[in-house]
């Protein structure tokens, strides 16, 4: 399916985007940079605007959850916009009883405990989407016209959608809530792998959707963030759970558009905590670019895809609390490690923790960009 020629990547606006072709593969001449939760947590302005609103809300509110992604944009001269959302926004759309708790995160109004559980929860049509995510495309609609006009940067920044990889939000639906180690979820696994295999299908139409909806609504790339793959062996990811994260994908890979008389598609990005042991497998299911956390070096993550990735990462984020001299060698080293692959955005190995200080983000901006 051809995006609509008012898209950004199809009019060209941010095709030729720093971020865009690195993740092609391309090299610009500047890294670009950008911060995974960059979008509200550290930031004044961000906190000022969210009193009195929950989480879930701030989300569904388009003027809200525009603003919110603009403000990191605005400060800090980011070579993306993130959109601000939450993994369980689909989830809260499609019919999910779940709320997001301050200090523990996602809490499920009933876990999946049987499979009368599971019938119920599958009865919920993922299809009802496409009629529900408006207030998500109306946001990004907003956003992507309002990275035209903030002072300063080119109108060309492009907005980066995400949603959360299949296996993330089954581990939630099972567990009720967090997990240290999701062994609920890992025991259905193996346990009634028919059980699994249908809860990952039904993850995996929820969060594709979503992410269509943000792609067509104009973000130029999309982001699967599964944040509890790392406690997955590398045969259970293989055999368990590659298989919905590359259906959840497809359904931003038909996106094309013509550029120059060449037919493009919609960069893929696929980032996992701890998942340095799966990161072939991550990159199998259909990414374009691979992200890289924190525990393992850019240039052995290269080494383990075989060569030819682009990537993505991979700043400690402890490390923006530390002194200037010592987060700068580090930045630095970062980028050397980074060089290995045909491309890199320099991002973090995780997200920002809500207490770094904002003008530690903007100062490593301004040292990448000045390379």
């Amino acid at each position: 399916m051809h995006l609509d020629s008012r898209h950004p990547l199809a009019s060209g606006l941010t095709h030729d985007s720093r971020l865009v072709r690195a993740y092609r593969g391309d090299r610009p001449d500047v890294t670009p940079v950008w911060f995974m939760r960059q979008a509200g947590r550290s930031l004044p302005e961000y906190r000022a605007l969210r009193v009195g609103t929950a989480m879930l809300d701030a989300c569904l509110n388009p003027g809200m959850a525009s603003e919110i992604t603009l403000q990191p944009v605005r400060r800090h001269k980011v070579d993306a916009a993130v959109f601000f959302s939450d993994i369980v926004v689909p989830l809260r759309l499609v019919g999910v009883d779940v709320e997001i708790v301050a200090g523990k995160g996602p809490v499920m109004g009933e876990a999946i405990r049987s499979n009368d559980d599971l019938d119920r929860l599958l009865a919920l049509d993922p299809a009802v989407l496409d009629e529900r995510l408006t207030a998500v495309t109306e946001a990004v609609a907003q956003t992507v016209a309002g990275l035209r006009r903030i002072p300063g940067i080119d109108g060309a920044t492009p907005l980066v959608g995400f949603a959360g990889a299949p296996f993330t939000l089954a581990a939630y639906l099972v567990e009720g809530g967090p997990s240290k180690d999701h062994l609920r979820a890992r025991a259905l696994m193996h346990s009634d792998p028919l059980a699994w295999s249908r809860l990952m299908a039904w993850t995996a139409d929820v969060t594709g959707r979503f992410l269509r909806a943000q792609v067509l609504a104009g973000a130029s790339a999309a982001q699967l963030f599964d944040s509890w793959a790392g406690d997955l062996s590398l045969t259970d990811y293989s055999e368990h759970v590659a298989p919905a994260s590359a259906r959840a994908l497809e359904y931003v890979k038909d996106l094309g558009y013509e550029r120059g008389g060449e037919s493009h598609s919609v960069p893929i990005v696929h980032f996992g905590v701890g998942t340095g042991e799966l990161l072939a497998a991550m990159h199998g299911v259909g990414a374009d670019t691979v992200g890289v956390d924190y525990r393992i070096p850019l240039d052995e993550a290269e080494r383990r895809l075989g060569g030819g990735v682009p990537l993505q990462g991979n700043i400690d984020p402890a490390q923006l609390a530390a002194p200037w001299e010592v987060l700068e060698r580090h930045v630095l080293d970062v980028l050397a490690r980074g060089a290995s692959a045909p491309s890199h955005v320099l991002n973090l190995g995780h997200g920002v923790p809500p207490d770094t200080d904002p003008e530690v983000l903007t100062r490593i901006v301004e040292l990448v960009h000045a390379r």
